[in-house]
């Protein structure tokens, strides 16, 4: 019996070990059909086709067998593809590189046939679709197509038809040439900038080499200008371009130029290149900032310029220029909660308390940094929601049998992370909270813990915010966060800003594991805390990782005042900068991370300490406090640093 007991388990493991080969074999044949497509060998692709039929990927060998030869394959092939995996991903993926093709040949009637059903239309196709829709005599795109020409700094192919449209019909004229210049030379594209000047009248068209001599050498080209040639449009504008390219280097010398000519410029002129300087200005935390910004007067400044001008007031605690420069910027921007918040902290301290705590209300409770603060305002604990009942069997079942769902997870066990997101977020498309919570926990299940998260932020309503904020990994996290002394809710929502918790997570800079450690910092921690067996292979395993990473936070606030803010901006942009940021006198820790010049990091700072929030509330089940956390940022100091060399 024993004997017969010891056969049958074996069997068992022989058979579910046979299984897992024999599931292995197709997935190993589909990356070699992914493999053939990258290396262009269709013929191989073609060989491993018939092996994948009915495999859970098939769709994706058959769009990849249609798309490397798209321009010549069968129409009638492409039409019952997208038939037998309607509503999918890959179809719609699919119809979209079809109308780009058809939309590129001017083929309007299969173009127009097939573009409604586009769930998810990019600049390209809406232009192509734009463009269509002129050659049929609809003179209503123009309406549409009229917000473009300033959105578009850099229009793709199919979009410059549309642009040339406007000005054909006039919709177009010189002021609004020299707007969409001034709006390409603010974002750096220079290239664009200059094919825009083509469409300038030719009394106000600069030839190639002066159009260049602006852009690339402006300094040699202002000290030739004379005074005299500023009586001609294309010059003046020219000279504020000019200056504004200075400005990114050196606003004070920009500003020297600018004195020399402005009295010889329109105040539009003057003002756009006062607010240029202004803005390079206030991103280096100058003391002249705000100056400039002032000798701007009222010109219109664009949306970056104005949000920096609020910063460069915050930083001054000029709480009159915060108000006034919030009042002033579009409707839509200033409903964004960040100046819904900094609206509402300039009325306060002026003294409109009522009108205060009415801003504070609009975006109180939302789960991001400025719902938080706004929470702290008016007296409110931060806490979570109300835990909504976990799926039921039925939900669970049901989502998952969703083609987006399935396949997603089914790319990312292949680690095909790109599409396999891509596929997770078409199939959370539409769900309602039920749904969503129950794809969350069938990722967290299968440990696909970045897509959890995507799916339990969606919800609306019903939340569950222990998948929201999952904290996996506890055995080593916890301890390494204990044996270094920090909060582990800090390094949870660092963790999760870093890597959604995806171990082997890679960044376009080379940063890898769940804490996103640089090789050069990952071997310095490993050398200053006596790792010896330490090699860059190993960097993803999950408990050097954590230590590496954990020991580099401690590193960090030891020569950051123990401070979290500055250690979160110095975990992403480098303590040397961290330290640049502070001020010359204490700075409220909000303002600091308000204020940090670099975009990706300034957003990181708040959501690192909005999760941080959020795990504490979590783990200690007690209401929270942000701005206890953000604390006060200590002015720069001079004092030796422990460790100077820290990367």
């Amino acid at each position: 019996m024993k004997f017969r007991t010891a056969l049958s388990l074996a069997c068992l493991l022989l058979s579910s070990v046979l299984a897992v080969r024999v599931d292995a074999a197709p997935d190993d044949r589909f990356l070699a059909a992914r493999d053939a497509v990258k290396a262009g060998d269709k013929a191989k692709l073609e060989r491993i086709a018939p092996e994948l039929q009915g495999y859970e990927l098939e769709a994706y060998v058959d769009y990849w067998r249609l798309v490397t030869d798209l321009g010549n394959a069968d129409p009638d092939a492409i039409r019952a593809f997208l038939q037998r995996n309607d509503k999918s991903y890959i179809a719609d993926k699919l119809r979209g590189d079809w109308l780009r093709q058809l939309g590129k040949r001017q083929q309007w009637a299969d173009f127009d046939a097939e573009y409604p059903a586009l769930a998810q239309p990019d600049q390209e196709l809406l232009c192509y679709a734009l463009q269509s829709r002129r050659l049929r005599g609809d003179a209503s795109m123009l309406d549409e197509a009229q917000p473009l020409w300033l959105s578009l700094i850099e229009p793709p192919e199919g979009c410059y038809p549309v642009l040339e449209a406007l000005i054909l019909e006039k919709r177009v004229l010189a002021d609004d040439v020299w707007a969409r210049v001034r709006r390409q030379f603010e974002a750096n594209r220079l290239a664009a900038a200059r094919y825009s000047m083509n469409y300038l009248p030719p009394s106000q068209t600069p030839d190639a080499k002066l159009a260049v001599a602006v852009s690339d050498a402006p300094m040699p080209w202002l000290a030739r200008l004379s005074t005299s040639a500023l009586n001609q449009r294309m010059n003046r504008e020219l000279a504020a371009l000019a200056i504004s390219r200075i400005a990114r280097n050196d606003p004070r010398m920009a500003a020297e130029q600018l004195e020399r000519f402005e009295k010889h410029l329109h105040a539009s002129e003057r003002g756009w290149a006062w607010g240029q300087i202004g803005w390079q200005a206030a991103q280096r935390h100058m003391d002249e900032a705000l100056g400039w910004f002032r000798k701007a007067g009222d010109v219109p400044l664009s949306e970056e310029v104005s949000q920096w001008k609020v910063r460069a007031a915050l930083r001054a605690q000029d709480w009159g220029t915060v108000r006034a420069a919030i009042e002033a910027m579009p409707p839509a921007l200033a409903g964004q909660p960040a100046w819904v918040y900094w609206l509402g902290r300039a009325y306060r301290a002026g003294g409109r308390v009522e009108d205060a705590n009415a801003l504070f209300a609009k975006i109180s409770g939302q789960p991001n940094f400025y719902g938080n603060l706004a929470d702290d305002e008016l007296g409110r604990a931060i806490t979570v929601p109300p835990k909504a009942s976990p799926p039921t069997r039925d939900e669970m079942a049901r989502v998952g049998e969703l083609s987006g769902i399935r396949r997603g997870l089914a790319l990312l066990r292949l680690n095909m992370r790109v599409e396999g997101v891509r596929e997770w977020s078409w199939g959370l498309r539409g769900l309602n909270d039920r749904e969503l919570l129950a794809a969350a926990e069938i990722a967290r299940r299968a440990d696909v813990y970045d897509r959890a998260i995507a799916a339990a932020d969606r919800t609306k309503n019903e939340h569950d915010y222990s998948l929201r904020y999952l904290s996996p990994f506890s055995e080593q996290v916890r301890p390494a966060a204990r044996n270094q002394s920090l909060d582990d809710a800090w390094v949870y929502g660092l963790m999760r800003q870093e890597s959604r918790f995806v171990t082997n997570a890679r960044s376009t800079v080379g940063a890898s594991g769940l804490m996103q450690l640089m090789p050069a910092t990952a071997r310095w921690v490993a050398k200053k805390i006596g790792l010896a067996d330490y090699h860059h292979g190993k960097v993803n395993d999950t408990e050097t990782n954590v230590l590496l990473g954990t020991s580099y936070m401690r590193l960090v606030m030891e020569d950051l005042d123990n401070h979290p803010v500055l250690a979160s901006a110095a975990y992403n942009a480098g303590p040397g900068r961290a330290r640049k940021w502070r001020a010359d006198r204490p700075l409220e820790g909000a303002v600091y991370a308000e204020t940090i010049p670099f975009n990706e990091t300034r957003d990181y700072v708040k959501k690192v300490m909005s999760n941080a929030v959020y795990y504490s509330a979590l783990f200690e089940n007690r209401p929270q406090s942000i701005k206890s956390r953000l604390g006060t940022v200590a002015p720069r100091v001079s004092a030796e640093l422990r460790n100077p060399d820290l990367p």
